[in-house]
């Protein structure tokens, strides 16, 4: 019989083998499920990690991608790593993309390409300030984060779809609730031409540098992580609960608000009731497959994008569901939760007396 035993020790081996092990495991759950469907599974691992990198502009469609996945997810990283859990920045992501799109719609002929700094800090303000109702609600009457930044995704798409089909409404668009298509000078410059790839790459870039120096390199970084991983340590070290609870929220809904306004500015040009596209729930898969590591995040945004365009392909090419995106997703986050076991416990193989 196979025994789970207690290590001594938490295995550094497997703290960043059991990533690659839940992949594997996903992988070898997606053939048996392609053949379950009734499908060729080497045509069906194909469209998922090998056509997203097949070609130039594949790849380029693969940042596309990955760029709000790893923006959100390194803002979900410092909540998380301070034991504050917004599940939330599906929200905060779109009341950025909101926000955003307000300053956008007020671009006229007279709009200099400036325009796009203040449509980004618009982004990141909306994000904070959904956050921010978060954690004045647990700072304030101790209400729980999770249901309170989770409740609040719902009333976000209640906003979108209000300023979609009321005051925002292209009075052109064959009434389809949508705004009209923003100005060429509001949207997000982009970094090759004939690619949809924007400056928002290399401020997610920027981003993944900017967390490892306040995570690993400030003090107001040790103290993030002292107060999540220790809170009687931090108060017996001065350190505020409080001011890590806001800063976490704050910081997490600003990077997902940042990010609903480079995506609105940049890929979609428009606000549409489609902007919700689940990044906010992905990029949770996505901060904890990075074991919550500035680089490591950025390795799982870029498998995570493989699934997002993996599940397009999918649809159109074999058939099947857009939601296997979500199944795979689901996967790999009960597959590495499943291998994270390894690191706290060994399995050892026992034989029970008077089976021979």
């Amino acid at each position: 019989m196979l025994k789970l035993e207690a290590r001594p020790q938490p295995s550094k081996f497997w703290g960043y083998a059991s990533p690659i092990l839940a992949l594997l495991v996903t992988v070898v759950v997606g053939v048996a499920l392609f053949m379950a469907l009734g499908k060729d599974p080497v045509k069906g691992l194909q469209v998922f990690f090998w056509e997203p990198i097949k070609s130039p502009y594949a790849l380029g469609e693969l940042m596309v991608k990955a760029t709000p996945l790893l923006i959100i997810a390194l803002g979900l990283a410092v909540c998380f790593r301070s034991n504050v859990w917004n599940i939330g920045a599906e929200g905060q992501y779109l009341i950025g993309a909101i926000f955003a799109s307000g300053v956008a719609l007020l671009a006229d002929k007279d709009t200099t390409g400036w325009i796009v700094v203040p449509i980004l800090l618009a982004g990141v303000l909306g994000g904070m300030v959904w956050g921010g109702i978060t954690a004045l609600l647990r700072d304030k009457f101790n209400a729980s984060e999770i249901l309170v930044s989770l409740m609040l995704v719902y009333v976000a798409v209640l906003v979108l779809s209000y300023m979609v089909d009321g005051p925002w409404k292209d009075p052109l668009g064959h009434n389809f609730p949508q705004t009209k298509n923003f100005d060429a000078i509001t949207r997000i410059p982009r970094l090759f031409k004939g690619s949809r790839v924007s400056i928002g790459l290399l401020i997610a870039l920027v981003g993944v540098a900017g967390l490892w120096v306040f995570l690993f390199r400030t003090r107001a970084g040790f103290a993030q992580q002292v107060g999540g991983l220790a809170p009687a340590a931090a108060r017996y070290a001065g350190f505020s609960s409080r001011k890590a609870l806001w800063i976490a929220l704050l910081t997490s809904g600003g990077a997902a608000g940042l990010a609903g306004a480079l995506e609105v500015a940049g890929p979609l040009g428009q606000l549409t009731p489609y902007v919700p596209a689940g990044y906010g729930f992905a990029a949770i898969i996505v901060a904890f497959v990075g074991r919550l590591h500035p680089v490591g995040m950025v390795f799982s945004a870029v498998l995570m994008s493989m699934f997002y365009i993996g599940g397009e392909l999918a649809q159109s090419r074999l058939g099947l569901p857009k939601s296997l995106t979500g199944v795979f997703q689901g996967l790999l986050l009960f597959s590495l939760l499943a291998c994270d076991t390894l690191i706290a416990y060994s399995v050892r193989f026992k034989v029970r007396k008077g089976s021979i």
